[in-house]
């Protein structure tokens, strides 16, 4: 019998690689996404089957972490053997605007899927990973930060995790749950939301005259979301439960995300000034790279742009309450689950780098019989 396993946030960049790792494993996988009158499915689209198909291996079901009815019902139906809760509101900046909402998703909307599994006796059967985040460490108390380090979370966004981590291993602990945290640092990927700010910078790069950015010196460990599912998927096969930080072991800080993104391209820039007037210009570019990277169509276009300034920093991006330094200490994920990156922060730059420039290609396009760039960098 192929085991079952029910995803919240399945619409989103980690529950969609997470379906894909876990239906070529013979996993049938149930995903919940919000009703929206518009699709938000396209990250699993590749994946989908239609209802009438038997045997489906992928299958949807609509829900919210704020009901709890919804949830149980869901989970009695399909009485999962593995619970991976990766839904959340996960913007750091806007957790700021939706404080409320933030709790009640990322903290309660945990609580609700320990209390369904608990209520319907299917603590035997079902294993559960709750996603937890690097924000927990926020003003960091140790350097690199590891499972023992001191949680100091600095947003709402991290205090309804704070929230989310405690109940999961109160829980763990109550009820003797197989239920486990994965403190995962940063992870990016093609699929990141472009109001994140890895990919941010990876869209901007090719189609932006001058991209806006917040704190330049912050510093963060970047990993690629590929490896990180691979993590979650080892934590719910151990025989004993436990958390787990997930990370590259490596700080970059975005100035320097920045330098690598636009040297994908064969691009050069400075950066000038301090603080909120720090800019970076455009200083060189190595046409062969560039023509090898983006075509020849698109070069007149960045040489106009050469002493431009490309990026600027502008204060509403600032946090009220900033996170500088994060760096994760996985020793315990090595040792214990076997996990290691097989990605660095280069390959991961230059995987969504060229997945943003395929997309930049195809929103130019073609004009009485021409090709006719769209007006990047005019």
């Amino acid at each position: 019998m192929s085991k079952v396993a029910l995803i919240t946030g399945i619409t989103g960049q980690d529950g969609a690689y997470l379906a894909e790792y876990l239906i070529k494993k013979g996993y049938i996988v149930h995903g919940i996404k919000r009703r929206s009158s518009m699709f938000n499915t396209d990250r699993i689209d590749h994946l989908y089957q239609d209802p009438h198909v038997e045997n489906r291996n992928l299958i949807l079901h609509y829900g919210d972490l704020t009901d709890s009815l919804n949830l149980t019902r869901i989970i009695g139906e399909i009485q999962p053997d593995e619970i991976y809760n990766l839904a959340a509101m996960s913007h750091v900046k806007v957790s700021f605007d939706t404080p409320e909402y933030t709790a009640n998703a990322d903290g309660l909307g945990v609580l609700r899927i320990l209390e369904a599994v608990r209520l319907l006796n299917l603590i035997p059967k079902t294993r559960i990973y709750q996603a937890s985040t690097s924000e927990l460490y926020g003003l960091v108390q140790e350097v690199p930060q590891k499972e023992t380090t001191p949680f100091y979370p600095r947003s709402p966004y991290a205090v309804a995790k704070l929230y989310g981590y405690w109940i999961t291993v109160n829980y763990r602990e109550a009820y003797k749950m197989h239920a486990s945290n994965g403190i995962l640092f940063n992870h990016e990927s093609p699929l990141r939301g472009e109001t994140f700010v890895t990919r941010k910078v990876t869209r901007a790069v090719g189609m932006q005259k001058k991209v806006y950015m917040g704190n330049l010196s912050s510093k963060r460990d970047w990993g690629h979301a590929k490896d990180y599912v691979r993590a979650m998927y080892a934590i719910l096969q151990q025989d004993e439960p436990s958390d787990y930080v997930i990370a590259t072991g490596i700080t970059t800080t975005i100035r320097d995300f920045l330098r690598m993104a636009f040297a994908e391209i064969g691009v050069e820039i400075i950066f000038k000034g301090e603080n909120v007037n720090e800019v970076a210009v455009l200083n060189y570019i190595d046409e062969k790279v560039f023509i090898e990277r983006v075509g020849e169509v698109y070069l007149d276009n960045f040489r106009k742009r050469i002493g431009d300034e490309v990026v600027g920093v502008d204060p509403q991006y600032f946090r009220p309450t900033e996170v500088d330094l994060l760096i994760g200490d996985a020793t315990k994920a090595r040792t214990r689950l076997g996990w290691e990156p097989k990605y660095d922060l280069a390959s991961l730059i230059e995987d969504m780098m060229l997945n943003d420039i395929k997309l930049m290609k195809k929103e130019s396009y073609l004009k009485e019989g021409g090709y006719e760039v769209l007006n990047y960098f005019e």
